[in-house]
Parts: structure tokens; sequence; C-alpha cells
């Protein structure tokens, strides 16, 4: 049995209605802090009548845990990404201090509060961190760096933790140290990216001096 295009149209409008309600909360989670993700408010931003929201989704809970699950996903395809990038570790670096890694600082703040968020988000930054840690892997063997001296696990979780840092505090008005940082970080990566990199970096003519790693802007919003 097929649908007909009449059939179709109202499927189509209830899937970008609920899209609308989780871009709509997500972008409140972001701008706003999770606390100000109320029905009332997410309806307006989605340009929806308020008792539409609980047709979509029964409580707020369902609502949020939606958001959280499309949004690491987007995050987990972003990593895979990157991580096909000439400049992986550059690119993951990028990545964290993007919006969504933003939004998933909320949920990690209110995984205290929410039961349905805290046992839904466990298994996510395990999944961030395996794709972190793997690409950092690759890139120090390549380099011929000691793995003892430089475990992946923590020179991932440096990189991904300071970035996260760097763009919460900002979001704080809070600068003091992020240049230094976003250098230091630079010269690092520099060191231990891809080799393929140095043949790029040649070629294009770029230099990995401090100069270069300040202009870079950690607060991306998007990473495609």
């Amino acid at each position: 049995m097929f649908c007909s295009p009449a059939d179709e149209r109202p499927r189509v409008g209830r899937e970008a209605t609920r899209e609308a309600l989780i871009e709509a909360t997500a972008q409140i989670m972001v701008d706003e802090g999770y606390a100000a993700a109320t029905s009332r408010r997410v309806a307006a931003k989605a340009g929806i009548k308020p008792a539409l929201v609980h047709y979509y989704f029964p409580s707020m809970d369902d609502l949020l845990v939606a958001v959280l699950r499309d949004k690491a996903e987007t995050i987990l395809q972003r990593q895979r990404q990157a991580m096909a990038e000439a400049e992986p570790l550059h690119a993951l670096w990028q990545l964290n201090g993007a919006q969504d890694a933003r939004l998933f600082t909320e949920f990690l703040a209110m995984a205290n509060h929410r039961k349905a968020i805290r046992s839904e988000i466990s298994s996510y930054p395990t999944r961030f961190r395996d794709l972190e840690e793997g690409a950092m892997t690759l890139a120090l063997k390549a380099r011929g760096i000691d793995l003892e001296s430089f475990p992946p696990v923590v020179m991932s979780m440096i990189m991904g933790s300071l970035a996260r840092m760097v763009l919460h505090e900002r979001s704080l008005g809070i600068t003091r140290g992020h240049d230094e940082a976003r250098v230091f970080i630079e010269q690092c990566l520099d060191r231990f990216e891809m080799p393929a990199w140095d043949q790029q970096q040649q070629a294009t003519g770029r230099s990995s001096d401090p100069a270069r790693s300040a202009g870079v802007e950690v607060t991306s919003n998007t990473i495609v």
C-alpha cells in the first residue's frame, strides 16, 4: 500500500513541525540556557500554538531527549567528517568549540536535575571521546610519538576540554588567557597533526607560527 500525495502532505508537515520544535529548543538552550526552554517559549520560537508542543512531545522531557539525540548524532557525524579532513586534529579542535558543543554542555548541566536526560546522555561522551582518541592515536603513531609519554586519550581530553572551556567562558565575558591557550594548542596540533598535512602546508606556503595560530576562531557556529 502506498500513500497518495494528499496523504503525504500532512506527514511532511508533521515532520517539519517536529523538526522546528527541536531546532527552536536547541536555539533557546544555546542562547539563554536550558532553564529557559519552556513549552511556551519553544512554541513562540517555532511559531506554533503552545498546545501543539505536547501534541508532538507528551512531556518536555520527551522533547529534550529528542533534541539531545538529534544534536548528538549530528556531532558524531561531524566528528567523522573531521577525521576525513587533511588536518583532522585541527578540525576536531574547531568542532569542540562550535555551537553544538555548547549545547551539549547545557545537557550535561541539565542531567543533574532531569533523570530522563541523565539516563539518555551517558553513552554519548564515550562515543565522542572514542572518535577523538582514535584520531589522536593515528596522528601520534604516524609521527612516531611515544604513546606512553603522550597518551592519546589524555591529549584528546586536553584538546576537547580546553576548547569547550574557552567557549563557555567567552559566553560569560571571560577572555583572560584565551589567546595564549589558542596559540599553545595550535602549536601542539601543528606538531602532532597527521604527516600528510606537512606536504599540504608546504605546498600552500602556510607556516605554523603563533601568528597563524592566534588567528583561529574557536567559536565558529558550524563545522561542515
